[in-house]
């Protein structure tokens, strides 16, 4: 564009300077006057014809002269139209653009509010979120803790409700007891079990530390000739017997029972008046209990 105007501009002054020296300069005249003195110089004197020629082809020269330069202007007349008529629609298209750009520009600075706007709520999501898992983590832990401290409580009572002893007559040697006059409470000092310490194999006395269902059992051994014979004892009541007899060779008998206790209610063993029971390595003579399940 900027190399069409400068052409432009150097054709104006090109005409200019042509004008100004069609207008200044010699007329038509002046020329033919002064073809004809130098010719009068240069060359003898010539005839008219040749003057006329001269003249003629003076004027075609400079007619077909100012001939190409209207035709020169014309066509650029038409090529800066022409280029006009282009600007206009490269303005046309440029504001176009402008419009679709500030209309680009505003969908881009809305989209980016409804990012912003998306990133808002997904992190108020994600908080939420996270309290709430906050909250049911802390919830579970809580329950783990009631749980762990239920369990220990539980554990804890289980190992109260644990009550089970088993214990044999002597813990060595041989030993013969009976025929006695009267009944005597046996002491079964070899202690095989003792979960809870309810037996005491001092005393031979087993103490309930619960209320609950009590299973208890014993076994007797003797030689013939004289009775073997012993009873379970609760709270100095006979519950069961076991009883042998015959005149020779080894006695044996056992018997059980379930009962229901108090805290504190005692069970024990007694031997028979004119009985009698042998013990020894073997350990025939057993007393044992446990607790088959707790009462309320």
């Amino acid at each position: 564009m900027k190399g069409l105007v400068c052409l432009l501009l150097l054709l104006e002054t090109f005409v200019c300077v042509v004008q100004h020296q069609v207008d200044g300069g010699l007329n038509e005249n002046e020329i033919s006057q002064q073809l004809r003195s130098e010719d009068g110089r240069q060359n003898p004197p010539q005839t008219d014809t040749l003057r006329d020629e001269a003249s003629t082809d003076s004027q075609q020269n400079y007619h077909l002269f100012f001939t190409d330069i209207h035709a020169a202007l014309r066509e650029l007349t038409a090529t800066v139209t022409e280029q006009k008529v282009n600007i206009r629609e490269l303005t046309a298209t440029v504001t176009e653009q402008k419009t679709i750009n500030r209309e680009l520009t505003a969908t881009v600075t809305e989209q980016k509010g409804n990012i912003r706007a998306l990133e808002t709520r997904l992190r108020d999501e994600m908080n939420k979120k996270n309290d709430v898992t906050l909250e049911e983590l802390n919830k579970k832990n809580y329950e783990i803790s009631n749980l762990t401290l239920g369990q220990v409580e539980l554990r804890k009572e289980n190992r109260d409700r644990e009550i089970a002893f088993s214990a044999a007559l002597v813990q060595s040697g041989y030993v013969e007891f009976g025929p006695f006059t009267t009944e005597i409470t046996l002491t079964y000092r070899k202690v095989f079990t003792n979960i809870g310490n309810a037996y005491n194999p001092v005393t031979g006395v087993f103490t309930a530390p619960l209320k609950g269902a009590y299973m208890f059992r014993i076994s007797i051994f003797g030689h013939g000739g004289i009775p073997a014979t012993a009873t379970i004892v609760k709270n100095g009541q006979h519950v069961v017997i076991a009883h042998d007899v015959q005149a020779q060779d080894e006695l044996n008998s056992s018997n059980g029972v379930v009962l229901i206790l108090e805290v504190g209610d005692v069970v024990y063993v007694r031997l028979e008046s004119g009985a009698r029971i042998v013990d020894g390595q073997s350990n025939h003579n057993t007393f044992s209990g446990f607790l088959l399940f707790p009462l309320r």
